[in-house]
C-alpha cells in the first residue's frame, strides 16, 4: 500500500505535498499499514516515555506532573516550567546543571528547552542512584547505558539527539510497538496530564484528549508514536520530516481502524498573520 498523502492548499492550489508512512501493530504483528513498515527512523523524542522508566523506578512518590513532564516535549508554558522546577528540586539540582543547552526561539535559559523535563528527570535518577550528575547525557554514563538496555532489541543504530542525549533508530514497525510497553505509572501520568506532554496545539496532547486511554508522543523529523489501551500501537513518519502532516494523517489512518478523531485534526486550517483562514492541510 502507498504512503498517505497530505496536501497543503491555498486558494484551490496545492502548495505542498507530504508523504506519510504509517503502521499499526498488535502483539508485534502488523495489522494495518500505509507505506513501508520496515522504514528505519530515529525515535527522537518519541522515546521519552521509555527514557522516563528509570525515574519512576527510582521514586515511589512522584506526582503525575513530574512523570508527565519527564516524558514531554513542552512548549515552555507556565505549568510545564513549574513541573520542570519541581523535578529539579527533587534532584537537588539547578537549571545550570541541565545539559540540554538553550533552544532557538525560546526564552533564555536551559529550562525553556522543550526537553528540559526529560533532563531534569535524568538528574533526579542520578541523584537517587548515586551516579555522577555531570555528563549524565553521555552514551557511556550508567544512566544512558540503562536506557539503551530498556529499549533492547529494537535498536538498529544510535546517534546524538538535538538535546545532547543518545537517540536510537528502529523500524517503523518496532516504533509502533514502543509505547505499548510504557510503564503503567508513566502511562497513567500521561493520560492524567496530557497538557504537560505537549501543550496547546500539540498533536500528541490533542490525540490523548480525543481518545481516552491512549497515549501519544511526537518526535523530531516527522515521527509520531501512539498506543491504545487494548495493546494497539501506531507509528507514523512524514518522509520530509514536517510534523504539520501528522493531524490529518492520523485522522485518516486511525479512521481506517475505526477510531474517529475530531474534524479539527482531519482538516487543519492555514492561517495568515491576521488570523484569517487562507488554506488547509488535509
Amino acid at each position: 500500500m502507498e504512503p498517505l498523502t497530505v496536501t497543503v492548499a491555498r486558494g484551490g492550489v496545492v502548495e505542498a505535498v507530504h508523504r506519510v508512512h504509517a503502521v499499526a501493530v498488535r502483539d508485534g504483528e502488523v495489522v494495518a499499514a500505509a507505506g513501508d513498515p520496515e522504514l528505519v527512523a530515529y525515535l527522537r523524542s518519541s522515546a521519552k516515555p521509555i527514557q522516563a522508566l528509570p525515574l519512576v523506578e527510582a521514586y515511589g512518590d512522584l506526582t503525575d506532573a513530574e512523570v508527565a513532564i519527564a516524558a514531554a516535549s513542552h512548549k515552555a508554558e507556565p505549568p510545564q516550567i513549574e513541573a520542570v522546577r519541581t523535578l529539579l528540586a527533587r534532584a537537588g539540582a539547578t537549571e545550570d546543571e541541565l545539559e540540554n543547552g538553550e533552544q532557538e526561539g525560546r526564552p533564555p535559559g536551559r529550562i525553556h528547552h522543550n526537553c528540559s523535563g526529560k533532563h531534569a528527570g535524568m538528574l533526579a535518577v542520578c541523584r537517587a542512584s548515586g551516579w555522577p550528575l555531570e555528563g549524565y547525557r553521555l552514551p557511556d554514563h550508567p544512566l544512558q547505558r540503562r536506557i539503551a538496555d530498556d529499549l533492547g532489541a529494537v535498536v538498529l543504530a544510535t546517534a546524538i539527539d538535538g538535546c545532547g542525549v543518545p537517540t536510537f533508530a528502529t523500524t517503523l514497525r518496532d516504533a509502533a510497538g514502543l509505547l505499548v510497553r510504557t510503564h503503567p505509572r508513566i502511562r497513567a501520568a500521561m493520560e492524567a496530564r496530557p497538557e504537560l506532554v505537549g501543550g496547546e496545539a500539540s498533536t500528541d496532547t490533542a490525540l490523548m484528549r480525543a481518545l481516552p486511554g491512549w497515549i501519544a508522543k511526537g518526535g523530531a523529523e516527522g515521527l509520531f508514536c501512539a498506543a491504545g489501551p487494548d495493546g494497539l500501537g501506531v507509528a507514523l513518519k512524514c518522509v520530509d520530516g514536517n510534523s504539520r502532516a501528522h493531524p490529518p494523517a492520523l485522522a485518516a489512518f486511525l479512521g481506517g481502524l475505526g477510531l474517529e478523531l475530531p474534524p479539527q485534526l482531519a482538516r487543519v486550517p492555514v492561517l495568515n498573520s491576521r488570523g484569517e483562514e487562507v488554506g488547509e492541510i488535509a
